[in-house]
């Protein structure tokens, strides 16, 4: 189980002790698309999980999501890699561009996707399956997170089916899909992307909520 910040894992990991140990570890990501990347293609290197699942906070961007829950989402987009910034900004696949072009490779294991295959600007969430109220839809990951109600309709016309924001998701299923890993992704929601009020938010209720998804995701996949 991976989490950004020293914030979210000494939070989190209270209510995950029951299911740390032998089989499952916690370990932090970093900060940040680049950051978490980098950690994530290291410990997968080094630790050679059987799956991975990335935990934490993210923003709102569609009202359909509760503040203070957790959800499960089935895929994970990038913001900021491309041409142009604020109105201009286009994402690097509309222009045709893959973030990783593939290369030849041996057939990968059954059930896990090809390393190889090209990478554009969003990857599907390979572990497990999502259900009821646990599915989230599309998340977009984001250098940088959204400050006014412009930011956030900017990006919706962009990724119109996404639902919510982070800042380390596409990071870590790009790390995971090279290393041929399935990654799951649960983040409780904060806050309402582009609210940078804090009184607002609510951080411990969205970390409890993102816990309890993710015990009962490990006892499903048990």
């Amino acid at each position: 189980m991976l989490v950004p910040t020293p914030l979210e894992r000494g939070l989190l990991a209270p209510a995950l002790a029951s299911a740390l140990g032998a089989a499952a570890r916690l370990e932090l990501c970093g900060f940040g698309p680049v950051a978490a990347a980098a950690r994530t293609a290291e410990l997968v290197a080094t630790l050679a999980p059987e799956r991975v699942l990335l935990l934490g906070l993210a923003g709102r961007l569609d009202d359909r999501l509760a503040i203070g829950a957790a959800y499960r989402f089935g895929g994970v987009a990038c913001h900021g890699v491309g041409i142009g910034s604020a109105d201009a900004f286009r994402p690097a696949g509309s222009f045709g561009w893959q973030q990783w072009p593939g290369e030849p490779a041996a057939e990968p294991p059954a059930g896990q996707a090809a390393a190889a295959a090209p990478i554009g600007d969003q990857l599907p969430c390979t572990a497990g399956e999502s259900n009821g109220r646990s599915e989230g839809g599309l998340l977009l990951t984001a250098c940088a997170a959204s400050a006014t109600a412009l930011d956030v309709r900017q990006r919706r016309s962009l990724f119109p089916e996404a639902m919510a924001e982070d800042m380390e998701g596409f990071g870590v299923a790009l790390a995971c899909r090279l290393g041929g890993v399935p990654l799951g992704i649960v983040r409780g929601i904060s806050n309402d992307a582009g609210d940078r009020d804090k009184s607002r938010w609510q951080i411990p209720a969205a970390l409890t909520a993102a816990a309890e998804l993710a015990l009962r995701i490990l006892a499903e996949e048990s």
